[in-house]
């Protein structure tokens, strides 16, 4: 039997296909082949075409059907991973109103501010573990404020994953996890966030109907079978978004288990039994794939938006068609510390871990005699690594402490330089594993589906392929670097 997961990223939509018996990848593919379209009609702004998803969803199914040569009735189910926090709003129709607000954009934080200051800090904090912030039920307000004319129409708003569900069976579901990380689920009442949506003016009839991340939760439609090739005995059972699922595809699902990601923008994810959030929110605790009231699994997620974006920005800048190996190349004849250049990465829009705050990406130090390419792709990938350990020290405030992290061998992860730099300044060892998310998503299918009757039986084949300890004769040279990097940072926040 086998396995089909699907992950839709801001960048691409990748699809993968397991062999549910062993374990094994048979075809994998994603599109397109350079980075999916974001509008951003004014500074701070991020928008995408849920119909793009769609499109490109297609034409990675169509190579994985013709690479794998598996017929479509063999598939036992379909998982879902998404980019987290959109806002994807349809009409009595299921017609898409407008585009997706994605997770990038950040005109919204305003109206999360200010919902944070009416309702109460501590109130927020205890029930719904954040503040309302830029998340997705902040990107609904700001709809309802400037679109009065689009809101009016909106018979249900959903999660990126959520739509592509809608797609594939036709039912309209959302899920706790889903709900959290979107910032509309009460935890300590069980239920949806009330108070928020009383202080937004909404209705809780907009919310879809609320479903196990893990179940059936329908089957490909007649229609959708016609149009891609699928089996209408096909289920869809498992949803989740990126990073919920980033970490289980590691098998990160237990307290203190650590989970990272670093593609376009890096996570880090930790795992909690009891209720932890930042007082600031510049860490956020969500619900993870496995909480239940009984058995809480709480994920506290540091995201940094701009991370392999930078590397991709300098590719295109300086890169000169370079690959990404022979930029790790030139990066790695540079010392730590890039002989004094320091840059900070946040230039893809408002970051979290700073309040919120839009300072953009700042390059500094830099000498005309002495600095070259080499430098700025070093002082890059450092930057990226710093601003990793400037959320996780936030985040070992709160108890959250990462001694080994566990991570896909894929993205920046591929470049030694950066993970040699994470685990020197962080004192972590460092895994790397032979996964990812639409792989994630697949397994997540297994396990929903009942194919699987554990976890453990899902994760049986999944193999640890390298271990990075730090360096510990590099230590004293890693922390003068992220002193310095730290020291340009303060004087912008």
């Amino acid at each position: 039997m086998y396995l089909l997961g699907i992950d839709i990223g801001s960048s691409s939509v990748k699809v993968s296909l397991i062999n549910g018996e062993n374990g094994d990848l048979l075809a994998s593919s994603f599109h397109p082949k350079q980075e999916m379209k974001i509008t951003a009609h004014q500074a701070g702004w991020a928008e995408q075409e849920p119909e793009l998803w769609w499109q490109n969803l297609k034409l990675a199914l169509g190579d994985v059907f013709a690479d794998s040569k598996v017929a479509a009735e063999s598939i036992e189910s379909i998982g879902i991973s998404y980019q987290m926090h959109g806002l994807v709003m349809v009409d009595q129709n299921l017609d898409v109103i407008r585009p997706s607000i994605i997770w990038c954009d950040s005109r919204a934080a305003v109206y999360g501010d200010k919902a944070f200051d009416e309702i109460g800090g501590q109130r927020c904090l205890t029930n719904l573990l954040n503040s309302p912030g830029n998340f997705t039920a902040s990107k609904l307000k700001w709809v309802k404020e400037n679109e009065p004319e689009l809101f009016a129409k909106v018979y249900k708003i959903m999660l990126p994953g959520d739509y592509i569900a809608m797609k594939l069976s036709g039912e309209v579901q959302t899920t706790v996890s889903g709900l959290s990380e979107g910032i509309m689920w009460n935890f300590k009442e069980n239920s949806l966030a009330g108070l928020l949506f009383e202080n937004y003016g909404f209705s809780s009839d907009i919310i879809p109907e609320i479903v196990p991340t893990f179940a059936v939760q329908g089957q490909v439609s007649e229609k959708i079978a016609a149009e891609l090739g699928l089996s209408t005995k096909t289920k869809i059972s498992y949803r989740a978004g990126d990073q919920p699922n980033n970490a289980l595809s590691l098998n990160v699902l237990n307290p203190g288990e650590i989970a990272t990601t670093a593609g376009t923008s890096g996570v880090v994810y930790g795992v909690s039994n009891e209720i932890k959030y930042d007082p600031q929110s510049r860490v956020n605790t969500f619900a993870h794939v496995n909480h239940t009231p009984e058995d809480a699994r709480l994920g506290v997620l540091l995201c940094i938006n701009g991370t392999g974006i930078l590397n991709a920005w300098l590719r295109r800048m300086v890169g000169e068609n370079l690959s990404y190996e022979q930029m790790n190349d030139l990066a790695s004849k540079v010392a730590v510390g890039s002989d004094g250049v320091t840059i900070l990465p946040f230039g893809n829009g408002a970051e979290r871990v700073l309040n919120n705050k839009n300072i953009g990406t700042q390059l500094s130090g830099i000498n005309f005699n002495i600095h070259d390419k080499g430098h700025l792709l070093r002082a890059a990938q450092e930057g990226i690594v710093f601003s990793f350990n400037y959320g996780m020290e936030i985040m070992q405030s709160i108890g959250i402490n990462a001694s080994v992290i566990r991570a896909g061998k894929a993205n920046m992860f591929l470049s030694p330089i950066f993970r040699n730099t994470l685990a020197g300044i962080s004192g972590a060892t460092i895994e790397l594993y032979n996964t990812d998310g639409s792989v994630g998503a697949a397994r997540g299918a297994g396990i929903g589906s009942g194919y699987y009757k554990s976890f453990n039986e899902a994760f049986t084949n999944l193999k640890k392929l390298k271990e990075i300890e730090p360096d510990l004769n590099k230590k004293a040279e890693y922390e003068e670097a992220y002193s310095n990097w730290k020291r340009l940072l303060e004087k912008f926040i």
